[in-house]
């Protein structure tokens, strides 16, 4: 995302270049509201491309700051993410502690885009530095298409192919085959998969089946259980096949929120866990390491993630590559070994 640099660029020459008056570029800084959001957008952009210092005209707030982010979240199956999700707190906390570190306010949005003008309206219409995208949902190609514009950005997310964008996110592929192999090498033969249908779940049910058939285990599709965001939809998928009578030793769970109402289901059933059925999780969120029994799970470093999303779209370097945080395994009682 180039841009050309003149720290001369005047309020009128600005003016000459949107093709309006002085005034108009003025109240379009100041975000008035007598000004379309059409023309202060370009205005906007254009201050940007010159590095036109205009945040100096914001309103004051009470403590100043070097920039700004705008926290976006996408619609999932046609409604906003969860933020009370556990792990997407611990994610924006380490958003918020990096974006601190470098003098900078963030901000979350109310908006939650559904389509590519969502997309390009959510990164264009204020005058935050850049904005994080936590999630693709199924905007994969609206996002390239976004590439394509001034708009700067990053997503937290999955590494997608054909991909014209930055994200950071874990292996999921890869986290998905650990978590499932070790479930194997514990023995365990009939694995349950539980898991939502976006893309980070859908590459870490790809590790899953790869890790089966690397066990010489079936892949049995009485054992992939699509569940919701929230503990109760994967409890509900526990009863489920408890009900149906389904015969099953282990659980991975795409998430950890998702692995404890699995264990939660579970227990009320009277089976134990990991005598009888071992689970493991993915995120390794606070919550994983303080419940009964501790949870097993694939671990994803939210610190590292803060910083580098933070780092990407406040420096405005011109890579797209997809950056892939470690997948360790973290062993605790939740499988038995």
């Amino acid at each position: 995302m180039g841009s050309s640099s003149n720290n001369n660029t005047t309020l009128d020459d600005l003016a000459a270049l949107a093709g309006v008056s002085a005034s108009t570029v003025s109240r379009a800084l100041n975000d008035h509201p007598s000004i379309s959001t059409r023309t202060k957008q370009r205005i906007w952009a254009l201050a940007r491309e010159r590095d036109y210092p205009f945040r100096r005209y914001m309103p004051s707030g009470p403590i100043g700051s070097e920039g700004s982010i705008a926290i976006v979240t996408p619609r999932t199956h046609g409604r906003p993410l969860p933020l009370s999700h556990p792990f997407f707190l611990e994610l924006l906390a380490s958003i918020g502690e990096a974006a601190r570190d470098r003098g900078c306010d963030f901000t979350v949005s109310h908006t939650a885009p559904a389509t590519y003008d969502d997309l390009f309206f959510a990164a264009t219409a204020s005058r935050a530095n850049g904005v994080i995208f936590l999630g693709q949902s199924t905007l994969h190609e609206s996002l390239n298409q976004l590439a394509g514009t001034e708009a700067r950005f990053v997503v937290w997310g999955a590494q997608m192919p054909g991909q014209k964008y930055c994200s950071i996110g874990s292996d999921n592929l890869l986290g998905g085959r650990r978590a499932t192999l070790h479930l194997a090498r514990l023995g365990r033969k009939r694995i349950v998969f539980l898991g939502e249908t976006d893309p980070e779940a859908l590459q870490r049910r790809a590790g899953y089946l790869e890790a089966l058939k690397e066990s010489g285990l079936d892949a049995d599709p009485a054992l992939v259980a699509p569940v919701g965001f929230e503990l109760e939809s994967a409890e509900a998928a526990v009863n489920r096949l408890l009900r149906r009578k389904t015969p099953f030793d282990a659980i991975f769970a795409s998430s950890d929120l998702i692995a404890l109402g699995a264990i939660r289901a579970l227990r009320r059933a009277g089976v134990s866990v990991p005598e009888d059925v071992s689970v493991v999780g993915y995120d390794d969120m606070l919550l994983s390491r303080l419940s009964t029994p501790a949870l097993s799970t694939i671990k994803q470093d939210t610190q590292k993630a803060g910083r580098l999303l933070v780092s990407r779209v406040l420096d405005a370097v011109d890579d797209n590559r997809a950056e892939r945080l470690p997948t360790d395994l973290i062993v605790r009682e939740s499988c038995g070994a």
